[in-house]
């Protein structure tokens, strides 16, 4: 640095950065439609896409599926399940966005020859509902009933939602694998699935019993479970089917 005539003059390298810092812009993504569509199964889903921008550019979107609860990669409209489709979006600087759809490819059936179907669920935990400061166990949405291919069924989560859905948790604190087998107008029912746990909390659950009521278009279903380390709770779920 020299000083001449009161002036100050300074120099610096031209390929320094000055102390600047780089500015990121990152991506956004606008998902179009409805955040749920329902797709009967064997019919066709029109993806109504979503807009990916860095600023004010739009960027490529890239899309893909996960089943929920019977762990298919991609959309498969023949087979009942919840999806779930994710928008990907990258910025030039490698920062990623993402944001969802929920896909369910969906059979109702009439509660005579089938019980699959769409269902809402209301839980009670040892006869009661879930408290208010937890969040809620009415009308949950949603519990799923699919047939298998070796003609049982197949229930999203034995404890009708209880944590997946009313205490919010996710799919992880729900208790797949529950299989049902039996005669639908008797209300005659085993389940061979037994015993089930839950990925969240562990322990060992079983369904006990299941009643089907079809003037109502209502399915009971009863679920023991022994939490670690020693805790007995009992689920009572109503599942209300969905017409749709």
């Amino acid at each position: 640095m020299v000083v001449m005539g009161g002036l100050l003059f300074t120099s610096c390298d031209a390929d320094s950065t000055g102390g600047v810092s780089k500015v990121t812009i990152y991506p956004t993504i606008e998902v179009n439609g409805a955040s749920t569509v329902f797709v009967p199964a064997g019919g066709t889903y029109t993806d109504p896409g979503a807009v990916a921008k860095e600023g004010t550019t739009v960027i490529k979107t890239e899309v893909s599926f996960n089943g929920n609860f019977r762990g298919a990669k991609t959309l498969d409209v023949n087979q009942p399940d919840e999806y779930t489709e994710t928008y990907t979006a990258t910025n030039k600087d490698g920062f990623k966005a993402t944001a969802t759809r929920k896909v369910i490819v969906y059979k109702t059936g009439d509660l005579v020859n089938s019980i699959e179907g769409v269902y809402l669920s209301t839980t009670r935990r040892n006869g009661t509902l879930l408290p208010a400061s937890q969040g809620s166990s009415v009308d949950m949405k949603y519990i799923y009933i699919w047939k298998n291919s070796d003609g049982t069924y197949g229930v999203s989560d034995a404890f009708g939602g209880w944590y997946s859905i009313g205490r919010n948790i996710g799919i992880t604190s729900a208790t797949r694998g529950g299989t049902i087998a039996g005669n639908i107008p008797t209300n005659t029912f085993t389940f061979p699935g037994n015993p089930l746990t839950n990925q969240y909390f562990g322990g060992v659950a079983n369904i006990t019993a299941l009643t089907v009521n079809a003037a109502t278009k209502t399915v009971v279903l009863t679920c023991a479970w022994v939490a670690p380390p020693a805790t007995n709770y009992n689920f009572v779920s109503t599942l209300t089917q969905l017409q749709i």
